[in-house]
């Protein structure tokens, strides 16, 4: 089977599960709420594999060679945690060594942040992961797209595409959205956030 279980035992040994939250669909296919998806299915593809349903979970691969797997919640954006706790679950892993990419309303397209723990700040994908989970204190990569001009409802604004002048900084945010999400498997949250907030 392409799927394995986790053995669970010592907490350095679990895996690690990158979430990239969205909408299904072609309806909402690359809008400002799916960025986080975007970001996974991009770094899916620059290491040569395809995501493939598992159960009820979503669409996962697990990085052969390494304790990564990539992950897009099955559902929608708002009902993101019960699948993300079944694949904590499946995995046998933790909350601690869950990273989650989402978009941010709050921070300029073309911008990163990355925390651990914290509010949800309004994004309801987050605020049913913690639900699911029992905790906020899983890892996050903050994508930032902008806010919506004038008075237009920010629930309409994130299912819109970005504009044509918005493309090179969105395709530029991606990259470093992986970068930054290695960095933090690879060295830390500090040492991810020293290179990626200082780069703006």
């Amino acid at each position: 089977m392409f799927f394995r279980r986790g053995k669970g035992g010592e907490a350095d040994s679990a895996p690690w599960l990158v979430a990239g939250l969205g909408n299904p669909g072609d309806k909402y296919a690359h809008t400002r709420h799916n960025v986080g998806q975007d970001v996974v299915t991009d770094w899916a593809k620059d290491q040569g594999l395809g995501l493939k349903r598992l159960k009820s979970f979503g669409d996962v691969v697990k990085v052969p060679g390494r304790p990564l797997v990539l992950a897009v919640p099955a559902g929608y954006m708002n009902t993101s945690g019960a699948p993300v706790s079944a694949l904590v679950r499946y995995f046998s892993t933790t909350p601690e060594r869950v990273i989650v990419i989402h978009d941010d309303l709050d921070l300029p397209v073309g911008t990163l942040r990355l925390k651990r723990g914290g509010g949800h700040g309004g994004h309801n994908g987050l605020r049913d992961i913690s639900k699911a989970l029992g905790t906020p204190d899983f890892l996050r990569v903050r994508v930032g797209v902008g806010r919506p001009p004038g008075r237009m409802d920010p629930a309409d604004y994130v299912l819109r595409r970005f504009a044509t002048a918005e493309a090179a900084d969105v395709d530029r945010v991606r990259v470093a959205a992986i970068d930054a999400a290695e960095l933090v498997i690879a060295e830390g949250l500090e040492a991810a956030q020293q290179r990626f907030h200082q780069s703006g």
